[in-house]
């Protein structure tokens, strides 16, 4: 009884106290769901509008030219050009956002032809057979690549329908599984970071090298042609930078960047005119560059590329080549810009080629003991020069490197 007496106190002093609030709650709940079904539709109408800014930017700054036979084929977020007798793109063109970062739609895996292309794109029966076995399971009989993405899905991870378009037959090409899964996909994932990193898009344009004469998927319906190298050309407009990679179809083992290149280089390989609608002075400038230091972030101040291969002398090797001679006991000649030099305390020289600690990947090491057979100071009048060392490939705390005993052992390079 005395309960009953203090609820009824509690309802008639407290206003409102006992009002069943049910009724405005679902009112509420209601207004949350219109809510976000017009935010959903709000979404859906700036992805749109988002897609049709990306084919504008491609068709303004970022497509190739074309010859008057050739056809653009666009697709929601990329453009290429499909080459019929090779049976795979040309190019393919796209941009990357810095939107991507936030990006989280899933691989769609839905691999499917290209409608849009006349002649009839590439198909699965290109890359593998199926069979359903009795047990209602799928039995795959690979012919030995993989359906390299030419325009990564990743880029597009900000946008269901681009993702799911990067997966059209068009966008794919016969790539070894060494190539595709290692540094073609590192190369991919570092580019993408830097537009990350950078706040910027990037205008990409990736593609195989074709050429008659090129081995075919026998076994596949359209005999897909097998290309020998891939290039991917990258142009940032917004601070004016440009870099190129060529990869050969197979296993890779240098970092990403050590396959970077010009993009005229390319322009000259494939015949393609990359950037026609840029200024010819900013054109020039960009297709010119081949430095991928600007392009990777874990790059300390001062360091280098290493140098490029086919610009050193006769049996000389860039710093990147130098791991193949560790341990071999062979005398070599390693070239390469020293970007640190340190004396210890023990009076021990150390010279860092192109980069420093703890990124070095070739170190010059000169012991106390035999800084006598030196008519300078290495550590100060090395610093920042262009040299080439010979001696045998040694491992130096986990880093090739070569111990050097006299100044004969050091060239400076002009």
């Amino acid at each position: 009884m005395k309960k009953l007496f203090l609820f009824i106190f509690l309802c008639s002093g407290l206003r409102g106290f006992c009002q069943d609030y049910r009724a405005k709650m679902q009112h509420v709940n209601v207004e949350i769901e219109s809510l976000d079904q017009k935010k959903d539709s709000l979404l859906q109408l700036y992805d749109s509008y988002r897609l049709y800014q990306v084919i504008a930017d491609l068709k303004k700054w970022g497509l190739p030219s074309t010859s008057p036979s050739e056809k653009i084929i666009y697709h929601s977020a990329y453009a290429l050009v499909y080459d019929e007798p090779y049976e795979q793109a040309k190019w393919v063109a796209h941009i990357i956002l810095p939107d991507v970062k936030n990006g989280n739609e899933g691989r769609s895996n839905d691999f499917r032809p290209d409608s849009l292309i006349s002649t009839g794109s590439a198909v699965e029966q290109d890359y593998f057979l199926k069979t359903l076995m009795p047990d209602s399971t799928w039995k795959y009989d690979g012919f030995g690549y993989d359906r390299g993405h030419l325009a990564p899905s990743a880029d597009f991870r900000y946008s269901k329908k681009a993702l799911s378009e990067s997966f059209l037959y068009s966008n794919m090409s016969p790539q070894v599984a060494d190539l595709n899964r290692g540094k073609w996909a590192e190369l991919e994932d570092a580019i993408r970071q830097y537009a990350i990193d950078h706040q910027t898009e990037l205008f990409v344009v990736t593609g195989p090298v074709l050429h008659p004469g090129l081995p075919r998927i026998e076994r596949g319906v359209n005999k897909v042609a097998i290309p020998e190298m891939y290039f991917k050309v990258v142009f940032d407009k917004k601070n004016s930078r440009g870099i190129a990679f060529l990869l050969k179809n197979q296993r890779n083992d240098d970092p990403w960047y050590a396959y970077s290149v010009s993009i005229d280089s390319i322009q000259h390989l494939t015949g393609i005119d990359f950037f026609p609608a840029l200024e010819d002075q900013l054109e020039h400038q960009i297709e010119s560059m081949s430095n991928a230091s600007a392009w990777r972030s874990d790059v300390q101040p001062g360091e280098v590329e290493p140098l490029r291969a086919d610009s050193l002398p006769r049996n000389s090797f860039n710093t990147l080549q130098a791991k193949l001679y560790q341990g071999k006991n062979e005398t070599v000649t390693i070239c390469g810009t020293v970007v640190s030099a340190k004396k210890s305390a023990k009076g021990n020289i150390f010279l860092n080629l192109d980069r420093k600690f703890p990124n070095q990947i070739f170190t010059v090491t000169i012991f106390k003991d035999q800084t006598v057979n030196f008519s300078y100071q290495p550590e100060v009048v090395l610093d920042g020069k262009r040299i080439c060392v010979t001696g045998k490939v040694v491992n130096s705390n986990g880093t090739p490197g070569i111990n050097v005993e006299n100044e004969k052992q050091i060239k400076i390079m002009p």
